[in-house]
């Protein structure tokens, strides 16, 4: 599986650290190439343009934030049939608020910008911290996966266990309204209520 990871921050630096040596071949497309190419020597990453990556990969990671993933895909060419995984939280500078919610989300949002791509919700519910197997070792650690192509949440619920999460098929896109909101608690709690990064809701 070729697996894009466009953006290298907290998020996408996590991801690209996790899936070294899961047999992935992980493409990083950024903007900060000194930072990317640290990380593809960290990682054996190959570093391309964002659009490149997009391009040649199975599945697109979207480690940006809401208004940086709008950016990239309205100007990213043809993403027919790609699978796009949004991981971002639409929320306020002051990551108190949403500034998308309830009526629809994100993840659709986003969707709507690549109608012939298919947009899965996923790892919004995560902290970076969490995203790495050593944090995690002997833990129970699930991610929601919402979308309306069976086929795509399939390949990013591959993706969630190469890396040791456990899989929550969340149903369609639109219930990424509810799953964002989740997304914002989580915040909440781990940032202003004293709980921490490694906080993360679990569906029994």
């Amino acid at each position: 599986m070729k697996i894009a990871i466009i953006g290298v921050g907290n998020m996408g630096g996590a991801f690209a650290q996790a899936l070294a040596g899961t047999g992935a071949k992980v493409l990083l497309g950024a903007r900060d190439g000194a930072k990317a190419a640290q990380l593809a020597k960290d990682t054996g990453a190959t570093v391309l343009t964002p659009n490149e990556a997009a391009a040649q990969a199975d599945v697109v990671i979207l480690a940006l934030y809401f208004a940086q993933a709008q950016e990239f895909l309205a100007q990213a060419g043809d993403l027919t049939g790609k699978v796009l995984v949004d991981i971002s939280n639409p929320i306020t500078a002051d990551f108190k608020d949403l500034v998308v919610g309830h009526t629809s989300s994100a993840a659709e949002e986003l969707q709507a910008l690549v109608p012939a791509a298919h947009v899965v919700k996923a790892f919004n519910t995560l902290f970076a911290s969490l995203i790495a197997p050593a944090v995690r070792a002997g833990k129970t650690v699930q991610t929601f996966v919402a979308g309306d192509d069976a086929s795509a949440v399939a390949q990013v619920s591959e993706v969630a266990k190469l890396i040791g999460l456990t899989p929550v098929i969340a149903g369609p896109l639109r219930n990424a309204r509810f799953i964002e909101p989740t997304g914002m608690l989580n915040i909440q709690l781990g940032a202003f209520q004293g709980l921490g990064p490694l906080v993360a809701p679990v569906w029994a």
